[in-house]
């Protein structure tokens, strides 16, 4: 697989933003109720997201270091901003099912997150590259998360009635606690079943405010203990 190939897949599976890095959860469970509302949702931060990481790429040399979280914020508060007009212009209902999450995604840490660990040391390609596919891979687990939600907990899909489901559907799965059981299942299924783990990190003591209290051994001896076992 190719760098170009890999960049993209990395957001859809070895580095999904939710189910992996576990980022944008506040959006993640508040619009995961309708797999309208998921695909809304997905669709409009990636579009946010595709749009800052090309400029912010595009202007990395420019943009002072001192400053550039908030020139990141800048750039991306005014995508946002345009990506929540043509919402209202031309799909108000979205717009008012999403409310206050759609200009919310400024503050989204998989945007900003992308923006400061990627975009900041790449190319512009390359960062388009690594935001449709972490666009992509946000939206497909909003996508799961809504059916499965929607499904059980509504009897519908996509706003259609499902037969027998209908009249029995588990209605606490679009409530709070329904979306943070999903979440743990899906995280669950991805931590069971999927190629790709953390590795763990070997920390030292540098930096550690009981490094002194403890005689550095305490470190010392788990991460050769890790190391053995690894």
């Amino acid at each position: 697989m190719n760098k170009t190939a890999q960049n993209f897949v990395k957001g859809i599976i070895k580095e999904n933003p939710v189910l992996v890095l576990v980022l944008g959860t506040c959006p993640t469970l508040a619009t995961s109720t309708s797999v309208i509302n998921a695909l809304g949702m997905g669709a409009a931060a990636t579009v946010v997201l595709l749009c800052s990481n090309i400029v912010i790429s595009a202007l990395r040399k420019v943009i002072p270091d001192k400053v550039r979280i908030p020139c990141y914020i800048v750039l991306i508060a005014g995508f946002v901003t345009m990506v929540q007009m043509l919402v209202k212009a031309f799909a108000p209902e979205l717009d008012k099912a999403l409310g206050i999450y759609l200009p919310l995604i400024v503050v989204n840490c998989i945007i900003l997150g992308r923006a400061e660990m990627f975009a900041n040391k790449n190319n512009v390609f390359d960062s388009a590259i690594d935001a449709l596919g972490m666009g992509v891979g946000f939206t497909l687990a909003l996508f799961c998360m809504a059916t499965i939600r929607e499904v059980f907990g509504n009897g519908t899909f996509a706003g259609i009635p499902i037969p027998v489901l209908a009249d029995n559907h588990i209605s606490i799965l679009t409530m709070a606690p329904g979306g943070f059981f999903v979440f743990g299942l899906l995280i669950a299924a991805v931590n069971k079943f999927g190629k790709y783990k953390p590795k763990k990190k070997n920390f030292g003591c540098e930096g550690c405010p009981q490094a002194d209290s403890c005689g550095k051994t305490s470190c010392e001896k788990d991460g050769k203990e890790a190391a053995v076992n690894d």
